[in-house]
């Protein structure tokens, strides 16, 4: 029988982004954010007709935790690591990085690139309780946003609000930003309990989903907090991410330490579409595809 895992993120991780037009990309990092530190690889891994191969390999000397590529150059990323800093790298390039942020003080667990036309920026959320605004081509953050009271797990971008975004902490809300006013515009005491991952849909700019340690997905209104439109159950252990289809307004997945994958349908009555139970061990990151609708 495992041990039940921690309130926070520990153990390997998949992460997968790829942008549209981009080549079709998998990003790997494992991670381990304990006192002992250790190092970390960006794989990239170019998909074609006979499966996988590895297109690059990059070698960090920490722990990488989230990756995004960029929205307007197929070859440009960015990824997060336990020594507080950004990395920019470009897969075009044998050896990186191109360049290095270092200001948060803690694990950068979080990193998200603006999918807003006309924007290129990147969002960053820390174990240092401060979420960091950046703009790649500018050597140091734009501007930083305080307001949680516990390490930030997830901080993604609303797909349709430019300049807005999402984030979620281990001080148990969902808080909804605006990087015009540097400020928080909405709180939402979304769990009792540490919340690991947020996403907006891609359907409706009103409508945000938080996965928590509490084993709950919750789907969030703006227009109105005081209760979730939603509440899907069934994961055993904390929910490590959570992500809306690009296809379906109601449809999302969610991964758990609890070792599954599971596919939602929050409009119907009975809302578990699937539960895929191949993994081994805690299952850390998802990502569904861009081109196809049965892909993750």
């Amino acid at each position: 029988t495992p041990l039940a895992p921690p309130t926070g993120p520990t153990g390997p991780t998949t992460l997968g982004r790829r942008s549209a037009g981009s080549p079709q990309y998998r990003l790997i990092g494992p991670h381990s954010p304990q006192a002992v530190r250790c190092s970390g690889t960006l794989l990239i891994l170019d998909q074609n007709e006979s499966g996988l191969r590895l297109f690059r390999s990059f070698d960090w000397n920490d722990g990488l935790f989230d990756v995004t590529w960029s929205e307007n150059n197929e070859h440009v990323l960015v990824t997060c690591s336990g020594d507080g800093s950004l990395q920019l790298w470009d897969t075009a390039r044998a050896t990186g990085p191109l360049q290095v942020f270092k200001e948060h003080t803690q694990e950068v667990y979080s990193v998200d690139w603006s999918q807003t036309r006309g924007e290129q920026l990147v969002v960053s959320g820390s174990w240092d309780q401060t979420v960091k605004l950046w703009d790649p081509t500018v050597g140091k953050s734009l501007c930083t946003f305080r307001g949680h009271e516990s390490v930030i797990y997830s901080t993604i971008w609303s797909p349709h609000i430019p300049g807005c975004f999402a984030s979620s902490s281990g001080d148990q809300t969902l808080r909804i930003w605006d990087v015009k006013t540097t400020g928080v515009r909405i709180v939402v005491p979304a769990h009792q309990a540490e919340i690991l991952s947020c996403d907006w849909c891609k359907y409706n700019e009103n409508l945000v989903v938080t996965g928590a340690v509490d084993c709950s997905l919750r789907g969030w209104d703006l227009r109105n907090v005081q209760q979730p439109v939603f509440e899907l159950l069934g994961h055993t252990y904390a929910i490590r991410r959570v992500k809306f289809s690009p296809f379906h307004a109601s449809v999302l997945a969610s991964c758990s330490y609890d070792f599954t994958v599971r596919f939602w349908n929050f409009s119907k009555p009975d809302p578990l579409l699937e539960t895929v139970e191949h993994h081994t061990e805690f299952t850390c990151g998802l990502d569904l595809s861009l081109q196809s609708p049965t892909q993750g």
